[in-house]
């Protein structure tokens, strides 16, 4: 199986400011996570950015990148462009991993492209479960459930399935099976990323703000690897920016 990795990389971030540029052990952060990438079996690692500075740090560091428009809403469409930029064809597999995760699980990358190569879904993603009820009752925490093909029925960030009974308890436990957190690692087949670019963005997207919902909303499924545990969690505050920081120290 062959696939692209696609790195999708805005300088402005409203939590962290340039955090695709956040130091990690001597090397940007959209670098690490590159560096993860690269340990893949992917035939090609590229960072899709929309400034010239993400750029220049690839470049010092000998990672491929193009650079996009500045007008993309969100990583998908960015996505939808670079590929086009590298001149990939419709059938090819592409795996969106986020620039702020550079403690991404290398296996994790491989098993979403895995799933999609194995699947006629023209897209993938990861799930885990969830084992805390505060998580589960945590509108950061996007969750997802499935049919029985292991396909997406809907992502929420209200608490999906819905235990009434529970509830109405108010016994703060969780139900059987445990419910399911959305990852935020997708993998695609170009063909499908040009017609997603091309779709309108739906209510459903735009009132939960979550892109993955104008793939739903247009019919379209999505098939979901489910993983027992989370992997490491990514950065978005200053305060993630150093737990990771001290994550790689540890690792050296």
């Amino acid at each position: 199986m062959k696939f692209t990795v696609i790195i999708p990389a805005r300088l402005s971030s409203s939590r962290l400011p340039e955090k695709a540029l956040a130091d990690i052990d001597g090397k940007p952060m959209v670098v690490r996570v590159a560096e993860r990438a690269l340990q893949t079996n992917a035939n090609k690692v590229v960072v899709a950015t929309d400034h010239e500075r993400i750029i220049a740090a690839c470049q010092t560091h000998q990672v491929d990148s193009v650079l996009t428009s500045h007008q993309h809403s969100s990583g998908t469409t960015r996505l939808a462009e670079a590929a086009e930029l590298l001149g990939l064809g419709d059938d090819e597999i592409v795996v969106n991993v986020q620039g702020d995760e550079p403690l991404i699980p290398i296996e994790l990358i491989e098993r979403v492209a895995n799933v999609l190569a194995n699947s006629t879904a023209p897209m993938a993603t990861a799930a885990h479960k969830v084992h805390d009820f505060a998580e589960f009752m945590n509108p950061n925490c996007v969750k997802v459930v499935l049919n029985q093909k292991q396909e997406a029925l809907y992502f929420s960030r209200a608490p999906i399935p819905y235990p009434r009974d529970i509830m109405l308890a108010n016994a703060q436990t969780l139900p059987e099976p445990k419910p399911l957190r959305h990852i935020g690692i997708y993998a695609y087949r170009v063909g499908f990323l040009k017609q997603y670019a091309a779709m309108a963005p739906s209510f459903l997207e735009t009132c939960e703000s979550l892109e993955q919902l104008r793939v739903l909303a247009n019919g379209f499924p999505i098939a979901v690897d489910v993983l027992e545990n989370a992997p490491p969690a990514g950065v978005d505050t200053a305060e993630d920016l150093a737990r990771v920081r001290t994550q790689f120290k540890a690792l050296k």
